[in-house]
């Protein structure tokens, strides 16, 4: 095709060391000097990844979403393979992709996001009552233990002991997981005290409760009316009437956990950083939770997650040559599709730096300019459960703390190895609110209890 170019588009010439450093350090300053030199598709090289060809105009994101998986792979390449186990979603591609995520999708869809709501709201009020009143503190350890709950409950079905097994075990298997993600060179078995090792000893120690949990559901005379999604997969089947496997059901509890406990943990600590510097709409928060509104909460969530997307790239891998804005990149190229760009750019968004959640009152996020959940076929399966989940904790939030005005500065982000949190861990100071009573039922209500 006349006007293609063979290869990969320009860059920076530094050396790849200062390139890692320009991403792990200041991650956003330095892509933004790159668009403003290059456009919105250039080449990086960054230790540990190679080439990455990043993009972060829609159209192209777009195109790439769309493409056929046999040419793009996200799965196979990817550094969480190994981490999260072989027939995680996030490690698969093709024909085992669309299966696996077609068994798995069902829990995450329409009314079934309903029933867990009550769950959720329990879990939230349950730990910001506890919450230190009049000190400044980091909501973060909070956000996390919120979101580990949740899913431990909710998806994993975890109750009593093993409840509180999975919560000791699980939060520092996910902080290596996240930090050893990065060095695929390490993930070598080198004995109990090496990285590589701790991890899977610990991996082994869920296992053993998971297959429990698994195998107890297989006996449950009630699972049918089970709603956590565990018993959902344990009853899941083939086209060809084959159930999945307790490896595959563990890595999918696993991928569910790694990919939604602290994503959504850090979303909800950078929705305090963010509200704490925005005392009007703040005040206008409490006060549609107080008429029983929702409609700014909804905006105000996808303008945290605008801002502060906490996975700033979706990544794809090139199987067979791929066109794109021009050139034909060759197999075994990274694509990085940008959040970080695209949310922030001023003909996408105007005024991008200004935290405004009425840009999104009345309107829908476009599909491939607010990314903060992938797109395409591998659009993340939990987005739903997720944006429930920052809906409810949110509420409960405004319905039962203030939230003291700062005008310290924004907190810087911090790189944890996949996700990006608030460097201060989204630092509160409260006072509480006293708790509105619901309001009497009808007498014909009333008299039929």
């Amino acid at each position: 095709m006349p006007g293609i170019i063979d290869g990969v588009p320009p860059g920076p010439r530094a050396p790849m060391a200062l390139q890692t450093l320009g991403m792990m350090a200041r991650q956003r300053p330095y892509l933004e000097r790159l668009r403003r030199r290059y456009g919105n598709m250039f080449s990086i090289n960054m230790l540990g990844l190679g080439h990455m060809v990043v993009l972060a105009d829609p159209a192209l994101i777009k195109h790439t979403f769309q493409a056929d998986p046999k040419t793009l792979h996200a799965g196979s390449r990817s550094p969480l393979r190994k981490v999260l186990g072989e027939n995680s979603l996030l490690g698969i591609d093709e024909e085992q992709h669309m299966e696996q995520r077609k068994l798995l999708l069902p829990p995450f869809k329409g009314q079934r996001m309903k029933a867990y709501e009550p769950l959720i709201e329990e879990i939230a009020i349950a730990e910001i009552e506890r919450w230190p009143e009049g000190v400044e503190f980091p909501t973060a350890p909070w956000m996390q233990r919120i979101t580990l709950r949740a899913i431990l409950r909710a998806v994993f079905g975890a109750e009593g002991a093993r409840l509180q097994e999975l919560e000791a075990l699980l939060p520092p298997w996910t902080e290596q997981g996240q930090h050893l993600s990065r060095f695929p060179q390490i993930h070598k078995d080198l004995g109990p005290w090496s990285p590589w090792g701790r991890f899977v000893r610990l991996r082994a120690k869920i296992d053993g409760i998971l297959d429990a949990l698994i195998d107890d559901a297989r006996r449950d005379p009630q699972l049918t009316e089970r709603a956590d999604v565990l018993a959902l997969m344990v009853q899941a089947r083939r086209e060809g009437g084959g159930a999945l496997s307790n490896a595959e059901i563990r890595d999918q509890l696993v991928t569910m956990l790694a990919a939604g406990h602290e994503t959504t943990a850090h979303t909800l600590s950078w929705a305090v950083e963010r509200l704490r510097r925005q005392p009007d709409v703040l005040a206008r928060l409490v006060d549609e939770v107080d008429a029983g509104g929702r409609a700014l909460r909804e905006a105000t969530i996808h303008e945290v997650q605008r801002m502060r997307p906490v996975v700033s790239f979706a990544g794809r891998h090139t199987m067979k040559p791929f066109e794109v804005g021009g050139y034909r990149l060759p197999p075994g190229v990274l694509i990085g599709l940008s959040a970080g760009l695209t949310h922030y750019d001023p003909d996408l968004f105007e005024h991008p730096d200004r935290f405004d959640p009425d840009r999104f009152l009345d309107t829908r996020p476009g599909t491939y300019s607010w990314i903060p959940f992938g797109g395409g076929v591998r659009r993340c399966i939990g987005a739903s459960f997720a944006h429930m989940e920052l809906d409810v904790v949110l509420r409960v939030m405004l319905e039962r703390v203030t939230f003291a005005p700062t005008d310290a500065p924004d907190e810087p982000w911090k790189f944890k190895g996949v996700a990006w949190t608030p460097a201060g861990g989204g630092m509160a100071r409260i006072t509480r609110r006293a708790v509105r009573s619901a309001p009497p039922a009808p007498p014909e209500v009333a008299a039929a209890a």
